[in-house]
């Protein structure tokens, strides 16, 4: 079990608090570095509203719960912290337990910003009650789609696990790909080993593989295999979900986790309310804040915002989203409705595919902006 991280310290009060729950990975099966990142995130932006004087005069409370990438954990953990009284939710990073948090925000009526979820359909119906700053997956990869034909390839081979997101992940690619004359073909991870992956690779002809399967099994045995194969030198190996971003990708593949690109959503440069914050985020995770990590910083940002008017009235609060105008770590955020999406939505997150510096693994290259 990993054990959490230490929380930035926070002023002690008598004052009431304001309470805010807080979904995070932190315990296998999820992914625990993006919840760790995640959670630096969140605590950093608690902190510093309440050192400028909390939410109208009251401090602000994290109470954390971990999600441990299980939908059925997020959804129970949903039900508690809604009985414990918080005023909204916060966070999340895997998109399936998202989603199950999301519908059951919305059916208790409480106040749900997402950070750092993908799938366009948060919930099944459209809902008053959830926002999103991470950019709706058809956005982000049909950007990713866009920079593999803007590279020349045409036929691309997709090495899945079964899942609701990375089936979505499939269908968005194919369908953006198909209309402009490329392929994709799925390799599935359930009967496939890492060495029958290189051979279909091989037979098929592709150019391109990407990586829409977890970390670090297997997508790393699969990295290795195809970077020891002679016959795919000419390979180029993608992951749009984002698995390179973390510090564990290079300890685990060091020269064979470069040159993978991946999508993040950052700007080219952060605002300077993330400039300040990319310094203490870097001192507390002692390496390099994701873009996680800004994600959690600007969910409590928007919803101190969301709060001020309103501190804990839930059913005022949920008709201000579209009236949220406030400067992030990543830019100015405001939320409108968009097709295809249930939920408010930041329109837009900025957009980079990137990948590690072959030459200096722990450095990015912006490959591609959207």
């Amino acid at each position: 079990m990993t054990t959490p991280p230490t929380p930035l310290p926070a002023h002690p009060t008598d004052r009431p608090s304001i309470q805010i729950g807080a979904l995070v990975p932190l315990t296998r099966p999820g992914w625990t570095e993006a919840g760790r990142h995640l959670l630096a995130g969140l605590e950093l932006a608690a902190r510093d509203i309440n050192d400028a004087g909390g939410i109208a005069g009251k401090p602000l409370e994290l109470i954390v719960r971990d999600t441990a990438a299980d939908p059925h954990k997020a959804t129970t953990a949903v039900d508690e912290l809604a009985h414990l009284g918080v005023t909204a939710l916060a966070g999340e990073y895997h998109s399936v337990v998202a989603r199950a948090a999301a519908t059951r925000a919305d059916a208790l009526g409480l106040p749900y910003l997402c950070s750092s979820a993908v799938l366009d359909t948060l919930t099944d119906q459209p809902t008053e009650w959830v926002a999103r700053l991470s950019p709706p997956q058809s956005r982000g990869w049909q950007t990713y789609a866009d920079f593999l034909l803007g590279a020349g390839h045409t036929h691309i081979a997709a090495a899945a696990e079964p899942s609701l997101y990375w089936a979505s992940g499939t269908r968005i690619l194919r369908d953006h790909l198909t209309q402009r004359g490329a392929s994709i073909t799925e390799l599935d991870m359930r009967t496939l080993t890492p060495t029958a992956v290189c051979d279909a690779l091989a037979d098929r002809h592709a150019t391109a593989l990407l990586l829409l399967a977890g970390h670090p099994e297997p997508a790393v045995p699969i990295v290795k295999a195809v970077r020891a194969d002679q016959r795919l030198s000419h390979i180029l190996i993608g992951a749009p979900a984002g698995q390179p971003e973390f510090t564990a990708w290079a300890t685990q593949l060091g020269h064979d986790g470069a040159a993978i690109p991946f999508l993040r959503y950052l700007p080219e440069h952060l605002t300077p309310l993330g400039t300040r914050a990319e310094k203490t985020l870097r001192e507390h995770l002692a390496q390099a804040p994701s873009f996680v990590a800004y994600e959690g910083y600007d969910t409590i940002t928007v919803l101190a915002q969301l709060l001020r008017p309103h501190s804990t009235n839930r059913p005022r609060t949920a008709p201000s989203w579209p009236h949220v105008s406030v400067e992030g770590t990543r830019g100015q955020i405001q939320f409108s409705r968009t097709p295809g999406t249930s939920v408010w939505q930041w329109t837009w997150p900025p957009i980079q595919i990137v990948d590690r510096d072959p030459a200096k693994p722990d450095h990015f290259r912006i490959l591609h902006t959207g």
